[in-house]
């Protein structure tokens, strides 16, 4: 366990299990006051590490069950209409077709080589591709009708230079003004805006990969 998860256990032992209930409680009944936007958070899901998009999804899942209503857009996660490379789209629209609430729109150019490769270098279709999602989710930020929204890889768009960090800003900043639901973000590296602004940031940081010993991505796995 790290130090932060050490002091975690420490303190509660040091606090005791009744200090630490009336905390909860206290917690519990502050959440009631807050006004319906003040209880949606800003969630961030970065790093190097493998889990991003499977933790978002896992959330979608999550809320699905609650009877929430879930819209995801994912950046730069394209296809050509016949080899689909995200096996989590099969699931999702299937979902949709069985009158679950949900909605998934994939944005983006098809990145996969027919060797197995990635294709890195940008074209113009991608830059055009970016601004369809950008323009998808500002729209959705100011009038879309869901509880929890998912911008997939909206961050790594940035590290990718298919977006400007300001154009994430500005995203973020129409959320405060709308915050009618619950909105993930997704990508490898954040900066200081994102971080003064989020409600939650979990970063996921790669220990050990097994690419590193020839085991590429895999169906069901990766993708």
């Amino acid at each position: 366990m790290n130090n932060n998860g050490d002091k975690i256990i420490n303190d509660l032992q040091k606090s005791g299990s009744d200090n630490f209930k009336k905390k909860m409680l206290k917690t519990i009944e502050s959440y009631k006051n807050l006004s319906d936007e003040d209880k949606n958070c800003l969630h961030i899901y970065y790093g190097y590490g493998k889990g991003k998009t499977t933790s978002a999804l896992g959330l979608a899942v999550r809320a699905i069950g609650a009877g929430k209503k879930v819209i995801i857009i994912q950046f730069d996660k394209g296809y050509e209409n016949e080899n689909e490379h995200y096996s989590e789209r099969h699931i999702l629209r299937r979902l949709k077709e069985f009158g679950y609430p949900i909605e998934i729109h994939p944005t983006g150019c098809e990145r996969m080589n027919p060797d197995g490769t990635f294709r890195f270098k940008n074209n113009q279709s991608d830059f055009d591709e970016a601004k369809r999602a950008l323009k998808l989710a500002e729209d959705l930020i100011i009038k879309g009708d869901m509880n929890l929204l998912i911008l997939d890889e909206a961050i790594a768009a940035v590290a990718y230079n298919l977006l400007k960090k300001e154009e994430i800003e500005n995203l973020i900043d129409i959320y405060k003004k709308n915050k009618r639901f619950e909105l993930v973000m997704t990508g490898h590296k954040i900066w200081d805006y994102i971080d003064e602004n989020a409600d939650l940031i979990t970063e996921m940081r790669k220990v050990k990969h097994y690419f590193d010993k020839g085991i590429p991505a895999r169906e069901g796995i990766e993708f």
